[in-house]
């Protein structure tokens, strides 16, 4: 009889020798998907045999890790800022680098929020979930996203608060906002050999806009400003060199109080401006 606890250490010990650094982390967290275990209560059922229709998907799950498939895009889902969300090929993995924006969000209150280049929907939602009274609009040049969008939006039962529109950055937005952010593809051309088989398999276009990886944020500073209302707050994530390059493009476009914020790894991580006047009361 193979247990759990058997399968476990057999997983961990072929994801190793496939060179996988994270390999009992993944091993874990496959084989509770390949169980419906949730993560943090395997090992209560480690001891408990492992079913034949357990094993099919646990044999599954491991050689498609074994390719180099991200175990997000293996289980559907991936955490969050405390919540869980679908992903699948079509959108970036929120990554917990972008919780330094989502906390540095919430840290001021906001009544409606845009959220360029939505993808998932991870800091969309977060920002929504965690105020009750705000709305937000999430765009992305990619339907496949907004449909993922959706269903987080659906999951999180925030429907109602959240539009999802296909939109090239600013050409079908409308209105003022008091918050927008950004977590756009910023990898330069040039870069891209260099990222990891996991990463290569998200999708392209959330993660180099080409060339020097900075056309993104022109776009984000040659239209931010037209939809910010009186003292709104803009803030994107960065590529830990980009800060002094961002921070220039906002300052030229009449933004002030810019600032840059570094993530738990102590890198740059995040540029916050501000529209030059007062905020209304909130």
């Amino acid at each position: 009889m193979t247990t759990l606890q058997h399968a476990l250490r057999d997983g961990t010990a072929r994801l190793s020798e496939a060179g996988l650094a994270d390999a009992p982390r993944d091993a874990r967290q496959l084989l509770a998907h390949a169980t419906g275990i949730a993560p943090d209560r395997l090992t209560l059922h480690l001891p408990e045999p492992l079913t034949p229709e357990a094993a099919t998907r646990y044999e599954t799950a491991l050689a498609l890790r074994i390719a180099r498939h991200p175990v997000s895009h293996i289980t559907g889902r991936r955490a969050f800022w405390g919540r869980d969300f679908v992903v699948t090929p079509d959108v970036l993995d929120p990554r917990p680098e972008t919780e330094t924006l989502v906390a540095e969000a919430l840290s001021t209150p906001f009544r409606r929020v845009l959220d360029l280049g939505t993808g998932s929907g991870a800091i969309l939602l977060s920002l929504l979930a965690e105020r009750p009274a705000a709305t937000g609009i999430g765009v992305d040049l990619s339907e496949a996203a907004l449909d993922v969008a959706r269903r987080n939006a659906h999951l999180l039962g925030i429907t109602d608060r959240a539009t999802l529109t296909r939109s090239d950055w600013f050409t079908a937005v409308d209105g003022t906002f008091d918050l927008i952010v950004s977590n756009p593809p910023y990898i330069a051309q040039d870069e891209m050999d260099s990222l990891s088989p996991e990463v290569l398999r998200e999708p392209h276009m959330a993660l180099s806009p080409g060339g020097d990886g900075l056309d993104a944020y022109r776009a984000v500073a040659r239209g931010a400003p037209a939809h910010m209302a009186p003292g709104a707050r803009l803030m994107v994530e960065i590529g830990p060199t980009q800060s002094a390059a961002v921070s220039a493009f906002f300052a030229e476009a009449g933004l002030v109080a810019i600032t840059t914020l570094r993530d738990l790894d102590g890198r740059d991580r995040v540029v916050c401006a501000q529209r030059g006047d007062t905020r209304p009361e909130d």
